[in-house]
């Protein structure tokens, strides 16, 4: 009966207890502020390759608006190809590649590539729908003459593009991007 009365020792239970609980919590602060650090560093690599995505298609819009004729800075692989998708609908194209997916492996899967820092982006038109506008912005809306009330005006009905864009990082192919574009020319 003495012994279950007997005090010694209490105080070291009673420490120990409070020094796990101290570690437990100690940790788990610890696993939160890495997690943190690895989340944010994920975010910032990601936010960067969609500005390199944007980037990107901002090149492609640049390469629809010439019609196809490559600035300096973009490869075009296969011209012929880019071609027929800038000036002809999709039911006309004949083995051309619409597929959505993008193999930075395969030429054949992309219109055209363009670096910008440690980034690689490809995009391609993967569907084209054609209207009555065209490439020259020569006599745009007036001509030589006024419009009268015997003219008619024909409404300009633009092409649409739809874009597919992957950026991806040249050193870490899990730092990427897919970017989907409507785009009205």
């Amino acid at each position: 009966m003495k012994t279950l009365r007997n005090e010694k020792g209490f105080a070291l239970v009673f420490v120990l207890i409070l020094a796990a609980i101290a570690l437990v919590m100690t940790l788990s602060m610890l696993f939160m502020v890495s997690r943190g650090s690895y989340v944010s560093g994920q975010q910032k690599r990601y936010h960067t390759a969609v500005e390199a995505g944007r980037g990107g298609m901002e090149s492609m819009l640049q390469l629809i608006a010439n019609r196809g004729i490559a600035a300096g800075y973009m490869t075009v692989d296969n011209q012929a190809s880019l071609n027929a998708k800038l000036n002809a609908p999709t039911t006309e194209w004949i083995g051309l590649d619409n597929a959505i997916a993008i193999d930075p492996t395969a030429p054949s899967t992309y219109d055209m590539r363009v670096d910008l820092g440690a980034y690689r982006v490809y995009s391609k038109i993967v569907d084209t729908v054609q209207g009555n506008s065209s490439g020259s912005d020569e006599l745009l809306k007036t001509g030589v003459v006024n419009t009268s009330t015997g003219e008619v005006v024909v409404v300009s009905l633009p092409y649409l593009y739809t874009i597919e864009v992957l950026s991806q990082s040249t050193t870490n192919a899990t730092e990427r991007s897919k970017l989907s574009i409507l785009y009205q020319y």
